[in-house]
């Protein structure tokens, strides 16, 4: 009676030629998103100088970059970023500390913090975060006093948190120049909550050592957005709430900060005001026209 079981030599001989088609398998898909990625690479490179092109011709000193969460064209999202980065300095003075209900707080014996021989300031937060939604607004105008952005991106928070899709900023691939400050911007996670950038050791340090007691309450710490100005003041969460910008668009956001009326304007410009307080702390009250005019002043009781 023969044997049906497969001797050593076909069961080797099966293993063999199903270990060469798992490789070949394998390497198919190596080659599938290799020619994804040099696909999508080119398509970004594409989108990117084309938006860069469009709102250079739009006439604004700072750039802007579309999102596909945004769904506006390049042109108007210069337009959203030209209103935010050019708020006039009467309405500024106008609103004064405005509706700021949390504002820069002073971090007593920390080394200062530079980047390239200037005081830098980090912020550290994320998309889908709408506390951070509403703090990029603020930030967005006070830097633009000291110095310009570049890629300035739209993006909204989640739809599915507290303030939901809430108009903003995205500092993911912004980039900053100033003769008086530097600023790194990290954005952990995106809109949707998948990993986006990653913090250095260093910023992993500063966060957990400043974003926690004795410097916030127990209860906040570890709260987002996080802002380092300098190592001498930093703020846990958002300067004013998010409510203010419910249901609001990017372009009826960025047209209310020229109206000292608008509720948008006072919590905004009011934390710019704050923002700029600080940061004048940090570069000897330079540009001189900012740091001495009436609403910065009048911010300056928004400091803890």
């Amino acid at each position: 009676m023969s044997s049906t079981r497969p001797t050593r030599t076909t069961r080797e001989e099966r293993l063999r030629k199903a270990q060469a088609k798992i490789a070949a398998q394998r390497e198919a898909e190596r080659r599938r998103r290799r020619l994804w990625l040099a696909a999508g690479s080119l398509l970004a490179v594409v989108a990117v100088f084309a938006a860069l092109v469009i709102a250079k011709a739009a006439g604004g000193s700072h750039t802007a970059s579309t999102t596909q969460s945004s769904g506006l064209s390049a042109a108007d999202t210069a337009r959203v970023v030209q209103s935010a980065t050019t708020v006039p300095g009467p309405v500024l003075d106008t609103i004064g500390r405005g509706t700021v209900s949390n504002g820069p707080a002073a971090i007593a014996g920390a080394p200062a913090l530079a980047s390239g021989g200037k005081p830098e300031v980090l912020y550290i937060g994320e998309e889908w975060c709408p506390y951070c939604a509403a703090q990029r607004w603020a930030i967005v105008v006070a830097l633009s006093r000291f110095g310009t952005f570049s890629g300035l991106g739209l993006t909204q928070s989640a739809g599915d948190d507290v303030y939901p899709n809430t108009h903003t900023f995205s500092f993911a691939k912004t980039t900053y120049s100033s003769p008086y400050l530097s600023f790194s911007a990290v954005e952990t996670q995106d809109a949707d909550k998948k990993p986006l950038q990653t913090m250095t050791a260093e910023q992993q340090r500063l966060i957990s050592v400043y974003d926690s007691p004795p410097y916030v309450p127990s209860s906040a710490a570890g709260g987002i957005p996080f802002l380092d100005l300098g190592g001498k003041f930093m703020i846990s969460g958002a300067s004013y709430s998010p409510q203010t910008l419910a249901g609001k668009s990017w372009s009826q956001i960025a047209s209310a900060l020229s109206d000292p009326s608008s509720a948008e304007a006072q919590g905004i410009d009011g934390s710019a005001n704050a923002l700029t307080a600080a940061l004048c702390t940090l570069t000897r009250q330079q540009p001189a026209n900012v740091c001495s005019a009436k609403g910065v002043t009048e911010a300056k009781g928004a400091l803890k």
